[in-house]
């Protein structure tokens, strides 16, 4: 794939686009200066065709770059045949990658979601639904850590730890427990028998890029082992 310049759509264009976008869409992201129009490989374009290496690729979706071939051929093959089902029926293409997951990644079951956010909500309420039957409601908490970040709706905002994120939206859903993120002493003055599950990123993204140590890692499983708890690892 050739790194080729698209002319620019009008002059000035992206500023007229982030003009018209702030009349009509909600400031949840910020401000936001960038108008992306075009990708190929590593590389995106803005509206004034300004050029770009693109380090963020969608918060790490596009692995194979902008506008891969043999994507753009799949996308066109399947968007020819069948664009959208609802849940209520099976497609092949989704018991493929489930067999796959489960195949190379040894679980036993795969749940697909639309988002990192409601991928959240499903462990929570997993966790919760398990806890709840093997052990009984007493055991509802869920322990998470100082520096987290889970998604922006009420069950994952209430487990992130990031004041910017939770500012103005309280009270949030009871039942988590902050620890210190790295440190099994702060676990375990922390920890008590309501605890029923330990939710963490393995590697902090808005927290920093901070990663948990392997020490930690073994730790945390160690103790939800031996304490009859489930282990969340919310990671890309």
């Amino acid at each position: 794939m050739s790194a080729t310049l698209p002319p620019p759509s009008t002059p000035a264009a992206g500023q007229h686009l982030k003009e018209r976008a702030e009349r009509v869409l909600m400031p949840n992201y910020g401000s936001r200066d960038t108008t992306l129009v075009r990708g190929e490989g590593c590389w995106a374009w803005d509206a004034d065709g300004k050029q770009y290496l693109d380090f963020l690729s969608g918060i790490a979706v596009n692995n194979l770059g902008h506008c891969h071939p043999a994507v753009v051929e799949a996308i066109r093959d399947q968007a020819a045949r069948l664009i959208h089902t609802s849940n209520g029926v099976l497609i092949e293409p989704q018991i493929e990658l489930a067999e796959l997951l489960c195949r190379d990644l040894g679980m036993d079951k795969a749940m697909f979601a639309n988002s990192g956010a409601e991928v959240t909500e499903g462990a929570i309420k997993l966790a919760r639904l398990w806890a709840n039957e093997k052990f009984g409601s007493y055991k509802h908490k869920i322990m998470v850590f100082t520096g987290s970040f889970h998604g922006r709706t009420y069950g994952a905002m209430s487990a992130t730890w990031s004041p910017k994120v939770r500012a103005g939206y309280e009270p949030f859903v009871p039942g988590f427990v902050f620890a210190e993120f790295n440190d099994l002493a702060d676990v375990d003055a922390k920890w008590n028998d309501c605890v029923g599950a330990v939710m963490l990123e393995t590697v902090q993204g808005e927290g920093g890029v901070r990663p948990a140590t392997p020490e930690f890692l073994k730790g945390l499983r160690e103790r939800c082992t031996a304490r009859g708890a489930a282990f969340i690892c919310d990671e890309v």
